[in-house]
């Protein structure tokens, strides 16, 4: 169903009339009271006149309509969709229409939600506003755990921004579009946080193409989102709802396996290091040799050649700071 936009009336016209019938009921009421004792029984059709309308006088004000910047009112007459009210300002419609909301008490804990219950805490039967927010609106759905492409469980959190672009879609398309956009939040997390790794593996091909890539949780955030955003989007499209970001909040290892993980990365990143450290002290050793070999400072057989590689080594790859040792004799 598309949205149609609803010609409605100013209001303030209409305010001001019924008002003055009303105040001319009750000068009726008052003027046929006054006149009920003559026998002719002048003042019972005006005394009859202004009881019948003070009774049903109150209907004409439930057409009346007060919307504000950013909110829209979906109208139905007897069940028919007759229109949405956008534009902000004070209007008069047929008061047997009824405004449509189904997700009006539905608190997720998003934007505009967490607002209102602010407003409504504390207070006890507090009717809900029909109107739908036509604002820009995050949603912080709870962290999922979620098993990566590797099958390690990952904690993940997203925030998606979204609005209503399309109020009869959102209103009629679908249940609850709130309770909507937030299941297909977690469903389109679950889909694509399992085509990743949360670290970058060899081997795994993220894009679809056929070729291995290093694409990751962690080191393609912004690539993860942008797919999360587009899927959602592809979802709710149906139900009037624009996704305008999505962005990840959280992501870590599940508890279970986040102390392993941790040990395995301090591992790698050790390994790293002294792969460092020994590259760099063979080359410091060839340096040295070469340098002692040019000036003549001393000449060495294989044998003490070995014996020096070994000891420079130990110096410069060991954790502690060497100890001096003092020959008095010769090498041997």
């Amino acid at each position: 169903m598309e949205e149609k936009i609803l010609k409605a009336r100013s209001g303030m016209p209409m305010l001001i009339l019924l008002i003055l019938l009303y105040l001319a009921a009750i000068g009726l009421t008052i003027f046929g009271g006054m006149l009920l004792d003559n026998k002719n029984n002048i003042g019972a059709l005006p005394l009859t006149v202004g009881i019948i309308w003070i009774v049903i006088g109150f209907i004409p004000f439930l057409g009346l309509k007060v919307i504000k910047p950013q909110e829209a009112l979906v109208l139905t007459l007897f069940g028919e969709y007759i229109g949405t009210l956008r534009e902000p300002g004070f209007y008069f419609v047929n008061p047997f229409s009824s405004a449509v909301n189904p997700a009006a008490a539905t608190r997720l804990g998003q934007s505009g939600d967490v607002e209102s219950s602010i407003e409504n805490k504390g207070q006890a039967n507090v009717p809900v506003s029909k109107k739908i927010s036509l604002k820009i609106m995050t949603l912080n759905n709870a962290k999922q755990k979620v098993n990566d492409v590797l099958g390690n469980p990952v904690e993940v959190g997203i925030a998606v921004v979204w609005r209503v672009v399309d109020t009869a879609k959102a209103v009629f398309n679908v249940d609850n579009y709130k309770e909507y956009l937030s299941l297909q939040c977690d469903s389109a997390l679950r889909n694509i946080v399992r085509i990743y790794p949360y670290d970058v593996s060899p081997g795994i091909d993220t894009t679809g193409d056929g070729i291995p890539d290093e694409g990751s949780l962690r080191g393609s955030s912004t690539v993860v989102a942008e797919r999360i955003s587009r899927e959602i989007q592809e979802k709710v499209k149906e139900a009037g709802i624009e996704i305008l970001e999505a962005r990840i909040t959280h992501l870590a290892y599940a508890p279970e396996i986040a102390a392993a993980m941790l040990q395995r990365q301090q591992a790698a990143a050790i390994i790293d290091a002294r792969k460092m450290i020994v590259d760099g002290a063979v080359g410091m050793v060839e340096m040295a040799l070469e340098k002692l070999n040019e000036n003549n400072v001393v000449e060495f057989d294989e044998e003490r050649k070995a014996a020096m590689v070994s000891n420079l080594l130990v110096v410069l790859c060991g954790n502690r700071d060497a100890q001096p040792v003092v020959n008095s004799g010769s090498l041997y």
